[in-house]
Formats: structure tokens, C-alpha cells, sequence
């Protein structure tokens, strides 16, 4: 990763899918800042990355789950919005109507409503797990958390969808 043709080869595997794991969070408008900003994040950290201790793309989701975290707002907005109207209905506003047609497709509004009430921190582990894939090591490497704590905060975040969701089983 030290020289441009190594990271444009990191850049080409891991674009697409950190750009669909931010556009599921923030929506598609926001979705192209901040992977760019995640892959320049990288490309300026890259003497940082320590292949011991992460795989690129756990450490690539890392810095992404740290940039939406800074538009945590956004995000609550985006998944109050679905909750409220759906994969189905209109939203008044230019941005609740994008983030709609987006993320619809995938949140059902009660999910989407029940995801907003989660804690931030339970949140990025459970999409993290949800919508990344990722284990619980690659979650705790990328989020600078011990391994435990992953294990924490994902049973956390189930416990509370499944009150909220009336428990519906929540897996992942």
C-alpha cells in the first residue's frame, strides 16, 4: 500500500462495497463524500496500517464507521424518515425522498424506526455485522473496541430491536 498502484488496487476491491455500507447508512448524496473521504483518510494513514493487526477492509470499514459517526444525525434522520413513511410512501423533501428510494429496499420501516433508537456505538456493531459482514474481530480491529465489547454491544442492539420490533428475531 505504500506506493500509488499498490492503493489504487485496495481502492478498486474495496470501493464498492464501502460505498454500499455507507449509502445504506447516510443515503446515496452523502455516500460519495465520505468514501472518498474514507479512501483519502487511508491513503494520508497508510504508513499507520499495521497488516498484523487488521485486514484492509476491516480497517477501510473502520475509518467509514468513524466518518458517519460524525453525521450521526444524518443517519437517525434518515432511518426516523423510513420509519415514518416507508419503502412505499413519500416523503416530503428532497433528502428524506432520496434516502428513501435507497435505503427502502432493505429497512422495513419498523426496522428502519427501531434502528434509530439504538445507541450509536450498538449501532455501528450490529450493521457493522449486518450489513458488512464482518466478525467480531474485524469489528472490534476496526473500531478500536476489545473483542468483548463487540459481543456487548451486538447482544445489546438485538435485545432492543426485538422490544421494539415486538420480538421479531433479529439475527446476524
Amino acid at each position: 500500500m505504500d506506493d500509488a498502484e499498490g492503493f489504487a488496487a485496495v481502492f478498486d476491491a474495496h470501493f464498492a462495497e464501502i460505498h454500499a455500507y455507507v449509502a445504506h447508512r447516510l443515503g446515496p448524496d452523502h455516500a460519495e463524500d465520505i468514501v472518498a473521504e474514507t479512501f483519502l483518510t487511508a491513503f494520508r494513514k497508510r504508513g499507520h496500517y499495521d497488516p498484523a493487526r487488521a485486514g484492509v477492509r476491516a480497517w477501510l470499514y473502520g475509518i467509514a464507521t468513524n466518518l458517519i459517526g460524525k453525521h450521526r444525525r444524518l443517519e437517525a434522520r434518515t432511518l426516523r424518515a423510513l420509519g415514518r413513511w416507508g419503502p412505499e410512501g413519500d416523503a416530503p423533501g428532497h433528502e428524506d425522498t432520496v434516502a428513501l428510494r435507497v435505503s427502502a429496499q432493505s429497512l422495513r420501516p419498523e426496522l428502519a424506526a427501531a434502528l434509530a433508537e439504538l445507541d450509536r456505538r450498538d449501532r455501528d456493531v450490529l450493521l457493522l455485522v449486518a450489513l458488512a459482514g464482518l466478525s467480531h474481530d474485524e469489528i472490534a480491529t476496526a473500531l478500536g473496541i476489545p473483542y468483548g465489547t463487540v459481543g456487548s454491544r451486538l447482544s445489546r442492539a438485538r435485545k432492543k430491536l426485538r422490544a421494539l420490533l415486538g420480538e421479531v428475531v433479529v439475527h446476524g
